[in-house]
């Protein structure tokens, strides 16, 4: 009985010592919360970039309403000399519309994909968009690939803030 009872218990042990696969979000009430940007990189002919630096900063608000709202950021967006937005030199507002992407608007999960309708954008080009976007979700880290304002897909990371 106890070597019955030990095999039991190995077998148990090896069963549970596989890993469990990630579950992806099946609904948009897995995205409900605030997320704080990772890292955006983006690869063309086996370079990767990222493209918005190193170090940037952001966050994507994903409301129970169904509305979202995205402002990622460049760390080294150069400060207006003039200290007045309208008095930026073409250079300095440059640097800034190349460092930032802001958007915001309505989202919905479908098909392992996050299904964002573009209400307005930085980037005007995408203003009244819906884009599909594959995701995953794994713990509290959620990955995308957006179809990049650069005109590459880019790798998008963000993390639940809690």
């Amino acid at each position: 009985m106890k070597r019955l009872i030990i095999m039991f218990v190995a077998a148990v042990s090896v069963a549970f010592s596989f890993a469990v696969p990630k579950a992806d979000a099946q609904t948009a009430s897995d995205l409900v919360g605030t997320w704080t940007l990772v890292s955006t990189v983006s690869q063309q002919g086996g370079t990767k970039t990222d493209t918005l630096g190193p170090n940037p900063s952001g966050t994507l608000v994903f409301g129970s309403d169904g509305h979202y709202a995205l402002i990622f950021l460049r760390s080294d967006l150069p400060k207006i000399a003039s200290n007045s937005r309208s008095s930026e030199t073409p250079d300095e507002t440059l640097a800034i519309a190349h460092g930032s992407i802001a958007h915001f608007g309505t989202y919905t999960v479908a098909d392992k994909a996050l299904v964002l309708r573009i209400e307005s954008s930085t980037f005007p080009n995408w203003t009244g968009a819906e884009q599909r976007r594959p995701f995953s979700l794994a713990g509290d880290v959620l990955t995308y690939t957006s179809p990049g304002s650069t005109g590459v897909a880019t790798q998008v990371t963000v993390r639940r803030v809690k």
